[in-house]
Parts: structure tokens; C-alpha cells; sequence
């Protein structure tokens, strides 16, 4: 476009006495260019506004929120100005004054007279229940009985309920009246705060969230990893065919696209369960006896299983786009120069293939490592990956703050491992077409 504009220029343009060239209106030459560039670029950017504006509103907008999420506290702060304000003069040692039990009480007086969709009291109930276990109970007792209530308020909160007499919950009610926390982040990495307020290791019962970061990335690697032994054959196969012949192969390859997700892998289930095709095949051909049938669903096994044979298109393709532009004399050269068949596919024809290689163990590490469905369905206990126990937190458990917590660190995990990536082998090898 530039170009034209230029050509659009130049007949009308003129030299004038001093030799600068200018225009027909006797804009000089290099500002009407510029001009001209600058139309250009935002035509350009006018092209890609849609498109950014979709990245922008429905990718970006949601990651920050989710980090967001993974620190806001705003329960406490909302909730009980006043009794934080008390706090401040606390020595943490013993129970709070009667001062801090007026504020107490004033903060729950205040919420009373707020109409139903704007209390906070329930809020933060649910937080606080999240560090401490009958926080929620203590706080909701107390606020159907807050309205009866005379001074002394130190001893009438603490015959509501016996958490108020625990130090440990104020404890957490000073820790956490700020509006940013790392509570969710402290929690994702199985630590919790002692009654010091030091950060510590979580009784091993529930440590929960650190072994499936570990398990996930283990299998992610193990379905990379299976996906090319499985998925180099096939791709090398494709590229010598004949043209009409490597459709044909390449629309079996393709075929696991147009079904479902849902039906593939309700179909492993019944190959996969001890019930099923496979085990019932293995009996009947006597290789194993009917008592010891293979356990090969609900557990990692099945889950590896499945979802290899999902991602395993993501392997072949961007193999199949690298192989076949590897010219066959190549080989044929390297056998003629006295190279033994597998030495020629090892030294010339396998490190031609190192782009696709790394353009498919990208895709299928990246998307392996957020799988949700497959695990789900197939994975049981021993199978379940991070990204279920992230879908529990929003759905069941209504953590918000801790499944972002653990969202964010699954990202931030990613990018490093691609960062590490792009600094060992380089993303400008890559080839995905």
C-alpha cells in the first residue's frame, strides 16, 4: 500500500528551487511518505482490531482476573472494619479486650441492617472456614443471635460460640484483614501458617496439591513421550506413500477429530474396564486366567492410555509437514557414500525431523498438561492431574482464591518450561506446517 501511495505521488511531485522534493500541494516528499505509512499502518491496525479485541476480552482479560482472584482478600476487610482497627493494639497472646468484642459486635450490628444481597457476613464465614475449621459455623450462630446481645459482648460471643474463645481465630482474622493475601498460594503448595504465623508443611494426610503438579508433569511427559514412539512410524510411513495413498492413511489419522471427545472416551472405558473387550479377549485366548484380569481403568494406566491415543494426531501432524519436505536423496546419497541404512536414517534423516519433532512435543506436553475431560472420566484416584482438583474448587468446593491460586501457578509452570525450552533447543525451529 505504501508503494502505491508513493506511485501516486511521484508523477505529481516537483523539485523546487533549493532541490528538495515535494508533492503536487507542496507537502514535502518525506512527510507525505510518512503520511502515507501512517495511513497504511492503521488501515492494518483497523484489520486486526476484531481479533485483537476478541484476544484481549475473552484470553487476557480472564488469565489477569484469575491471577487477580489468587490474591484478592477482601472478606475480612469488607466485614469487620472496625474489629481490625481494634486489633491493631493486640499483643496476640491472649484473648482480645472488650474493646475489640464492642467493634466485633458493631461490624455484625452494621451487616444486620444491610439488605440480604449486600451482607458480608457469609463471605466471610466461607473465608475464614477456609484457615480455620468451625469458623463458619461460629460465624453464623452468632450472627442470628448478634441482635440480642448486651454488654459485657466479650462474654456474650463467647457463649455463642466456643471459636470465639480460641485465639487462633483471631489470629486469623489479623492475618488475613488485608486486601491482598498469599493464604491461596500458601495453600497450593501445601504449607499452612502455624500459631506463630510461620509459614510450615501441612500434616502429610494433606499434603495433596505438590504431588499432582509432580504427577501431572510426569505424565504429560509420559504421554509426550509415547505419543512419538507411536506417532514417528506412522508420520515416516506417510511421507514415503504415494500422494493418494497418504490421504487415505491421513484421513484415518484425522478421524479421532470428528468424534467426540465424551464418546472416545466412554469407548476406552469399555475396552479398558476388567469387564471389557480387552481383558475378555486375554481370557479367551487363555493368556490370563478370568481371577486375574488386568486393572486398566480408573488409574493412571487408563488415564495415559486414553489420552495418548487423543493427542496423538497433535504428534503426527506436525511430523508428517516436516518429513515430507526431507528430499528422499538425501538418503539415497548417504547409503551411497557407504552409510549403512540405519546410520544414514540416524546422521541425515533423523535430525532433519528434530523441528517437528519439538513443534509436536510442545503441543502435546501444553495440552496434555491442562487435560480435564479424560482424567475425569477415566483417571480415578491415581489418574486425577491438577487441573481436576482446580475444577473441584470451582465447582464443588466454591475455593475460588485457591483454585486460581493453583491455575496461576499451573501457567506460571508452563511458561517456564517453555522459556526452558526456547533457551535449550529454540523456537525458531519449530515447524507445525
Amino acid at each position: 500500500m505504501a508503494q502505491a501511495d508513493a506511485a501516486d505521488i511521484a508523477p505529481e511531485m516537483q523539485t523546487e528551487r533549493n532541490g528538495r522534493l515535494t508533492t503536487a500541494d507542496g507537502t514535502p516528499l518525506k512527510a507525505a511518505l510518512r503520511r502515507a505509512e501512517r495511513r497504511r499502518k492503521f488501515a492494518a491496525f483497523l484489520l486486526v482490531t476484531p481479533l485483537l479485541a476478541f484476544i484481549l476480552a475473552f484470553f487476557v482479560f480472564p488469565i489477569a482476573q484469575m491471577m487477580w482472584r489468587s490474591v484478592d482478600n477482601p472478606q475480612v476487610v469488607r466485614a469487620l472494619p472496625q474489629t481490625l482497627e481494634a486489633l491493631e493494639d493486640w499483643d496476640g497472646e491472649t484473648l482480645p479486650s472488650e474493646e475489640v468484642f464492642a467493634a466485633l459486635h458493631a461490624d455484625f450490628m452494621a451487616d444486620v441492617g444491610r439488605p440480604r444481597a449486600e451482607q458480608v457476613m457469609g463471605p466471610l464465614a466461607v473465608r475464614l472456614n477456609y484457615e480455620l475449621s468451625a469458623a463458619r459455623s461460629a460465624i453464623t450462630r452468632t450472627s442470628r443471635q448478634v441482635a440480642d446481645f448486651q454488654p459485657p459482648y466479650r462474654d456474650e460471643f463467647l457463649d455463642a460460640h466456643r471459636l470465639w474463645d480460641n485465639i487462633e481465630l483471631w489470629r486469623v482474622i489479623e492475618r488475613e484483614g488485608r486486601p491482598l493475601t498469599s493464604a491461596y498460594y500458601v495453600a497450593a503448595l501445601d504449607r499452612e501458617f502455624d500459631s506463630d504465623g510461620n509459614i510450615v508443611l501441612r500434616d502429610e494426610n494433606r499434603r495433596i496439591y505438590v504431588q499432582l503438579f509432580i504427577r501431572t508433569i510426569l505424565m504429560s511427559a509420559a504421554i509426550t513421550f509415547l505419543t512419538f514412539a507411536l506417532g514417528f512410524p506412522i508420520a515416516y510411513y506417510l511421507s514415503i506413500l504415494p500422494t493418494r495413498y497418504a490421504n487415505l492413511l491421513m484421513i484415518a489419522v484425522l478421524l479421532p477429530f470428528w468424534t467426540s471427545l465424551l464418546v472416545r472416551t466412554s469407548a476406552w472405558i469399555v475396552l479398558l474396564q476388567q469387564q471389557g473387550v480387552i481383558n475378555s479377549a486375554l481370557v479367551a485366548m487363555g493368556i490370563i486366567g478370568d481371577d486375574g484380569r488386568f486393572s486398566m481403568i480408573y488409574n493412571m494406566t487408563g488415564t495415559i492410555v486414553a489420552m495418548t491415543h487423543i493427542l496423538l494426531p497433535f504428534m503426527v501432524l506436525p511430523l508428517y509437514s516436516v518429513m515430507r519436505t526431507i528430499p528422499p536423496s538425501y538418503l539415497r546419497a548417504a547409503k551411497s557414500l557407504g552409510a549403512r541404512p540405519s546410520t544414514a536414517f540416524r546422521r541425515v534423516y533423523f535430525p532433519q525431523t528434530l523441528p517437528g519433532i519439538g513443534a509436536g512435543g510442545v503441543l502435546v506436553f501444553i495440552i496434555s498438561i491442562g487435560y480435564y475431560i479424560t482424567p475425569a472420566l477415566v483417571g480415578g484416584q491415581s489418574g486425577r492431574m491438577i487441573s481436576n482438583e482446580i475444577a473441584r474448587h470451582m465447582q464443588q468446593s466454591l475455593n475460588w482464591g485457591l483454585a486460581a491460586a493453583l491455575g496461576t501457578m499451573l501457567l506460571v509452570g508452563v511458561l517456564v518450561l517453555y522459556w526452558l525450552f526456547n533457551r535449550l533447543v529454540g523456537t525458531d525451529s519449530l515447524k507445525f506446517g
